[in-house]
């Protein structure tokens, strides 16, 4: 009897395998299994991003014919005119290569610096629905909209477009809308969440965009709520984005000071010196207008103040709503007695975030965990008042939904507060951040000597659904502020059994060293750690220690990824003083040990230099990334001299390297000793010379 092998399957079946699996390491080696998988693999894929320098037209692959998400946005030499560069004479040439290649494509992602890109490359497939646009150069000088035209033009189909990384001026926009009126009004998702905007969208833009896109379902737009402004967004503007497009179900409007994603005073008390121009009758009449929402982010930055009976009225008008978070709003929560009020009485969430709201207090909380009983993600930011009790409270009446935490910009809740008051859920957090601010390390025990308990039969029906049985005990302190002490077999768990992602900030100056201590001890499936540092290194002293303490992240076992977010951080790259402290130095102490680690991807912004807008890898942050030599993937956002990028061809196992100067005003011309194409095309020569183990 002949043995039955892989390839006496069916082709259904092992299609069904392939298409099971994402990841895109695990689908290569899949294909490496036999004949069969190879071609079955090929054929499936249907997402693909492109690496790689754009004159190698050879290069492309021309295997995945079935793909339909195509990212051509990280060719190198990144940010360059994408069809000048290998071609000059005939720029046809590569856009015919890729329409060959990916002839089924209907999403793309492209860097468009020059408006001729689109004009070339878009007549390649008619079929387009999704185009997102990238460009971190500043606009060159063109008509307005002109470098939208394209897209009009050319897109038969096209139902969303993605500007959230390209820069361009808002009035661009609407002409183009209005002159295309009937692909405009097909247009169904329209993200306007633009992060190099100083301004956003006034609000004469965002009416005459909802007016020309009667059918969106998705909307993202960037403005701003600050009265003092010109075209500031008001009661006015918000009733017309009702009236012109009541199919929404995903709407964000954030003002655009709070793109920046610093963090903000922890002392400050949550209230700003003026109040914005959207009133309560103002929200009740968006979500009136907008039964069918499911996602909701109004992030103002301008106090919304009593905003506990407009959540209500969104809890009775939006009934799909599953994401929810507020910047500025106040009152969301005022927990009188055991009566749930406000955003607890939502209690379809899934994701609630709430940011610099000034008066949410720990009773608040426990009326979120109560009423919020589908909570799996929380993020809490801004919020002055807001103690250990409180928090440790919520998070176990959620327990058994809660998988994703973010505790931020808190005054009362560091490092150790933050970590003590998940001690009842760790065992269930997936992803979770935190400050690294190491205050509370001789953190006592003393707000839990004077307690009085009470029995669960004053709890309401609806908490006998939480699943509070004989070993699981409410807690009263004296003060007033709430606690739960919940014991599985007598014994609260220590390890992060599920934790995989760790999100870190840390101001510049302190030591990553203590986060072992603080009750980060154990998680033994942590696979990524995202570490973001902010502060003015100029005026600080040489640093004491000699490095910042990335050997300490050596007890993860499953740690891979690590991220690296310096760019916030303020410092001398090319115009440091004599006698004064530059990056040179802090990079050396920010990278010591990291040799240690076992990393497969790496992402790093560098510390920017202010004076000369730019954002540079230094000599000792070469060398000593280059120690780290299980590392498979690096990507820097930023320049580099060539002599630097050298470092890494020595390296055993790096397979991808990129440069991108991802930040705005991304520099126009690199300086002679920086990266150019041509040093881009002697690294990336240099790196394909060496063999490769696997």
């Amino acid at each position: 009897m002949a043995a039955t092998t892989i390839n006496n399957l069916p082709d259904v079946i092992l299609s069904n395998i392939c298409a099971a699996i994402s990841d895109t390491r695990a689908r290569n080696s899949l294909s490496l299994v036999n004949r069969k998988f190879h071609s079955l693999e090929r054929a499936t894929r249907t997402s693909i991003t492109l690496r790689g320098n754009a004159r190698y037209l050879h290069m492309i692959p021309i295997c995945f014919r079935s793909v339909t998400d195509l990212d051509i946005s990280n060719l190198s030499p990144w940010g360059h005119p994408l069809l000048t560069l290998p071609t000059p004479s005939d720029p046809l040439l590569l856009a015919h290569r890729l329409r060959q290649a990916f002839p089924l494509t209907t999403s793309l992602t492209i860097y468009c610096r020059i408006p001729s890109t689109l004009e070339i490359l878009l007549p390649q497939w008619p079929g387009l629905r999704h185009v997102k646009l990238v460009r971190w150069h500043q606009r060159l000088q063109a008509p307005l909209g002109a470098e939208f035209i394209p897209l009009f033009e050319h897109c038969e189909c096209l139902k969303s477009i993605d500007l959230s990384n390209f820069y361009f001026w808002t009035e661009d926009l609407p002409p183009v809308l209005r002159a295309y009126p009937e692909k405009s009004a097909n247009l169904t998702c329209l993200n306007l969440l633009t992060t190099s905007f100083t301004e956003g969208f006034k609000a004469q833009e965002i009416r005459e965009i909802t007016a020309a896109c009667p059918s969106l379902n998705k909307l993202l737009v960037a403005c701003t709520f600050d009265p003092r402004y010109i075209g500031f967004v008001n009661d006015e503007t918000l009733s017309a984005i009702a009236t012109n497009c009541p199919k929404l179900t995903l709407l964000h409007l954030v003002d655009t000071s709070s793109l920046a994603n610093e963090r903000g005073d922890p002392d400050s008390d949550g209230f700003t010196a003026e109040d914005a121009s959207v009133s309560r009758e103002g929200l009740i009449q968006l979500f009136s207008g907008l039964p069918l929402l499911e996602e909701l982010v109004l992030d103002v930055c301008k106090n919304v103040r009593d905003s506990g009976p407009v959540l209500e009225v969104l809890k009775s008008k939006c009934s799909s709503l599953k994401v929810l978070k507020l910047g500025q709003f106040h009152g969301v929560c005022l927990a009188i007695g055991w009566q749930l009020d406000g955003v607890s009485l939502c209690g379809g969430l899934e994701s609630l975030s709430i940011k610099n709201c000034g008066d949410l207090s720990d009773m608040g909380l426990v009326a979120i965990g109560r009423g919020c009983r589908r909570l799996v993600k929380f993020e809490l930011e801004g919020c002055k008042n807001v103690t250990v009790d409180g928090l440790r409270t919520m998070a176990a009446l959620r327990r058994e939904t809660l998988v994703e935490m973010k505790i931020s910009c808190c005054k009362q809740l560091g490092a150790v507060a933050s970590c003590k008051a998940l001690d009842l859920v760790r065992d269930r957090i997936e992803k979770l951040h935190i400050d690294c601010v190491w205050d509370g390390l001789e953190l006592t025990e003393s707000s839990e000597s004077k307690v009085r308990s009470f029995d669960l039969n004053e709890l309401n029906d609806e908490d006998d659904e939480l699943g509070l049985r004989k070993k699981r005990k409410f807690c009263l302190p004296e003060g007033g502020n709430w606690h739960l002490q919940i014991k599985e077999n007598g014994v609260c768990c220590k390890t992060w059994k599920r934790l995989k992602c760790l999100s870190l900030w840390i101001e510049v100056g302190q030591l990553l060293t203590p986060l072992p201590i603080v009750g980060l001890d154990d998680c033994p499936v942590l696979e990524e750690i995202r570490i973001k540092m902010e502060g003015d290194s100029r005026g600080r002293q040489k640093p004491s220690d000699r490095a910042f303490g990335l050997s300490c992240l050596t007890r993860y076992p499953q740690l891979t990824k690590l991220r690296l977010e310096f760019g916030e951080t303020i410092g001398y790259a090319l115009t440091a003083p004599g006698g004064e402290t530059d990056l040179t130095l802090w990079d050396r102490f920010f990278f010591n040990g990291i040799g240690n680690l076992r990393l497969n991807e790496l992402d790093y912004w560098p510390a920017q230099d202010r004076d000369v807008n730019q954002r540079s890898l230094t000599l000792p942050a070469s060398g000593l990334i280059a120690q780290c030599l299980t590392l498979r993937k690096l990507i820097i956002h930023g320049t580099a001299h060539e002599h630097f990028m050298m470092f890494f061809t020595r390296m055993p196992n790096v397979r991808d390297v990129q440069l991108r100067e991802d930040y705005y005003p991304a520099p126009a011309d690199d300086s002679t000793t920086e990266m150019r194409e041509d040093s881009h095309r002697r690294f990336e020569d240099a790196m394909n010379r060496r063999r490769i183990a696997d």
